[in-house]
């Protein structure tokens, strides 16, 4: 009998074994660091809805010297997460990105704005010194500007661009009247500070009709030739999705394992559930395939931010609902 158990129990390990070495390899880079921001990738990981999909998948944490799109070209990764603005930009600039995926149905920019400057609506902008990020981010403030018909060279009647660095230091130390923030992250980073909300007042981009679409799945267009790694590529997506809804359902629980998975430390727990909070009305409302509305908004918004556009045609080919058609269904 002992024979038979141990003969089992040696069978059970061999197809474990089996069944690891088969699982399919899938590397993906993230646009930033480790946080609520990519809770769904890291919830799919711990709960085992990649191993589910026969995926064994390696998440990479991105930093201020990360570019996806390069790491994705470089072979560094299978599929990366960035946001639309960059993409198309580097899609145009002949590294060909795809958008496979859109967990992220809304906007989280906006401009936070200290309340004794006197700005009350976006008109009250001009004369004033407002901090942007750029590398892809300052087109949507250009399209915005551009349409109220403020200019941004510094003049009287226009607003003096600053660039922003990854931290709110500008509004703080009163640089800046108004600041880049995200509703999930720096906005509360200035509350922590000590400034009250009530000392504040926000523009959200996605009340002004220049959001563009965040946090999107992206990959090579040449990969998607290769049937077997659309197919991966499926799973992936649709073990993924399931994470994400089910930090949308669980946000303390999703908020605790992306902190699990924090090999730096830096994040706090209130921090983290207070951003998976606002993350979750983010990814509420997508099941993972991308609008077609909201893509056609984005797009127009970057044809017309400003002078010097972040794409400066009609892109081709920059998305696909290949992946999601199969995935979803």
């Amino acid at each position: 009998m002992k024979k038979m158990i141990v003969s089992l129990l040696a069978g059970a390990m061999s197809l474990a074994a089996i069944q690891a070495l088969a699982a399919d390899k899938v590397t993906l880079q993230l646009k930033w660091v480790t946080q609520a921001q990519f809770a769904g990738y890291y919830v799919a990981q711990e709960k085992g809805f990649y191993e589910e999909e026969n995926l064994d998948v390696e998440i990479k944490p991105g930093g201020p010297d990360i570019a996806p799109p390069q790491v994705l070209a470089g072979g560094g990764a299978d599929v990366i997460i960035d946001w639309m603005p960059s993409a198309l930009a580097t899609r145009e600039k002949g590294v060909p990105l795809v958008n496979i995926a859109q967990p992220f149905k809304s906007s989280g920019m906006m401009l936070t704005c200290r309340k004794d400057t006197g700005i009350t609506k976006p008109e009250d902008f001009k004369g004033k010194t407002l901090g942007v990020w750029f590398f892809g981010n300052e087109y949507p403030f250009l399209s915005w500007m551009s349409t109220l018909g403020i200019k941004t060279d510094g003049g009287p009647d226009g607003v003096t661009v600053l660039k922003q660095g990854f931290n709110v230091d500008p509004l703080l130390q009163k640089q800046a009247d108004c600041i880049s923030t995200m509703t999930y992250n720096e906005y509360w980073q200035v509350i922590d500070a000590g400034i009250k909300p009530e000392d504040l007042i926000t523009f959200k981009y996605e009340d002004q009709g220049v959001a563009t679409l965040e946090d999107g799945i992206y990959v090579l267009e040449d990969k998607l030739k290769d049937p077997a790694f659309v197919d991966k590529m499926v799973r992936f997506v649709r073990a993924s999705m399931k994470g994400w809804k089910y930090a949308e359902q669980n946000p303390d629980e999703a908020a605790m394992i992306v902190l699990d998975n924090d090999a730096t430390g830096a994040q706090t727990e209130e921090h983290q559930k207070r951003m998976m909070g606002e993350i979750a009305k983010l990814t509420a409302g997508s099941n993972g395939a991308l609008d077609d509305a909201d893509y056609k908004r984005t797009v127009a918004t970057l044809l017309k931010g400003g002078s010097d556009p972040v794409i400066s045609k009609e892109p081709e080919g920059a998305f696909t609902y290949e992946v999601t058609d199969k995935a979803l269904k």
